[in-house]
C-alpha cells in the first residue's frame, strides 16, 4: 500500500531539494546529475524516515510559507493552510478604502488605525499578515496554549511585526477573572486577557476549532497524529461551540459597524451565518474559497442608532 500518491512525492522532492540545495523547479532538471555528499544525503535520508511515520514535511523542515511570509511551525501550532490566506485576503480587501477621484485612476488606499484582534491565533499567521500589510493597524493576537503563543512571539520578532499577544480562554472569558486565566503571564512576557473597559475593535476575525470528533475516521494521519486537537476539532453535538462564543465576545467588543471574519467548516457555514444574524450582526455574507466551498464569513455590528 502506498502512503502517498505521486504528485505529492514530486512535492516532498521539490520541497526537500529547495530545503536543503536551494534547488528551484528548473534546477530539479538542470541539475539531475549534482552530486551530494554523505551529510546532504543523511538530511534526506531523514526526512524520508519522518515521512514515512506520517510526520508532516512543514514539521520536518520546522517553518512553512504563509501569506509572503516564513513562519516556524511545531507541534504546538497549526499548519497554516492556503484557505486561511484568502482569509487574510479578505480582511486586507475589506479595510481598503476609495480614496477621491473617479474612473480607473480612483485611489485605493488603506484605512488608517484599525484595531484588530484575532482569536485562536497558533502560529500567528493571520495576525501578522494583517500586521504586515496594514502598518498602521494595531494587532492584537489571543490563544490559549502558552506553547502555541511562544511559537507567534517567535514568528512576530522575525518578521519584524508589532503584535500585542493575549493568553486566555475566550471560552472561559465570561466565566473566569482574568488573573485566573493568565497568572504567569507577565513571566512569560505576554499580556493577560484584560479587555474589560478598553475601547473597541475595528475587525475581529478567528481561524477557530471547527471539526467535529465524527469526521477524523476522514482525516490523514499526518494531521490526526501530529497537529495539536485542540485548535482542531469541536465536540460533535456542539459543531458552533467557538463560534457562539466569539460572537458573543464580539457583540460587547467590536465597535459600531465593526467586522467580524470566520474561516469555517464548509458543512456549518450557512449555520454560522445564521448564528450570526440571530446574534444581532448584519450584511452577513459566506465566501467560497478557490475549491468552491464557503469557507468564509464576515458580519458587521450594528451601526449605533442615536
Amino acid at each position: 500500500m502506498e502512503l502517498y500518491a505521486a504528485e505529492e512525492i514530486e512535492t516532498f522532492l521539490f520541497f526537500s531539494f529547495n530545503e536543503y540545495c536551494g534547488f528551484s523547479r528548473s534546477d530539479m532538471t538542470l541539475k539531475k546529475d549534482a552530486r551530494f555528499s554523505e551529510s546532504e544525503l543523511l538530511k534526506f535520508f531523514r526526512v524520508i524516515r519522518k515521512l514515512k511515520q506520517h510526520v508532516p514535511l512543514q514539521y520536518i523542515f520546522g517553518h512553512t510559507e504563509f501569506y509572503g511570509l516564513k513562519l516556524k511551525v511545531n507541534e504546538h501550532v497549526l499548519i497554516p493552510r492556503p484557505e486561511t490566506e484568502e482569509l487574510v485576503e479578505w480582511v486586507i480587501e475589506g479595510t481598503r478604502e476609495k480614496g477621491r477621484g473617479a474612473g480607473e485612476n480612483h485611489l485605493i488606499t488603506q484605512s488608517p488605525n484599525h484595531r484588530i484582534l484575532d482569536i485562536g491565533t497558533g502560529s500567528g499567521c493571520i495576525a501578522i499578515a494583517l500586521k504586515k500589510n496594514i502598518p498602521s493597524a494595531e494587532v492584537y493576537a489571543l490563544d490559549i496554549s502558552e506553547k502555541a503563543l511562544e511559537v507567534a512571539k517567535e514568528n512576530a520578532e522575525k518578521n519584524k511585526t508589532e503584535i500585542h499577544f493575549l493568553q486566555g480562554d475566550i471560552l472561559e472569558f465570561y466565566r473566569k477573572d482574568a488573573k485566573t486565566q493568565s497568572k504567569n503571564a507577565e513571566e512569560k512576557n505576554l499580556a493577560p486577557l484584560r479587555l474589560s473597559g478598553e475601547k473597541k475593535f475595528d475587525i475581529i476575525v478567528s481561524n477557530p476549532p471547527y471539526i467535529t470528533e465524527a469526521e477524523k475516521t476522514g482525516m490523514e494521519k499526518n494531521v490526526l497524529e501530529y497537529e495539536p486537537h485542540t485548535a482542531l476539532f469541536v465536540p460533535d453535538n456542539d459543531a458552533l461551540l467557538f463560534y457562539r462564543a466569539i460572537l458573543d465576545f464580539a457583540k460587547d467588543k467590536l465597535s459600531p459597524g465593526g467586522k467580524i471574519y470566520f474561516e469555517l467548516n464548509d458543512k456549518y457555514a450557512d449555520a454560522v451565518a445564521t448564528l450570526a444574524k440571530e446574534k444581532g450582526f448584519v450584511n452577513c455574507v459566506v465566501k467560497k474559497d478557490l475549491s468552491g466551498k464557503g469557507r468564509m464569513m464576515r458580519g458587521e455590528k450594528k451601526q449605533s442608532t442615536i
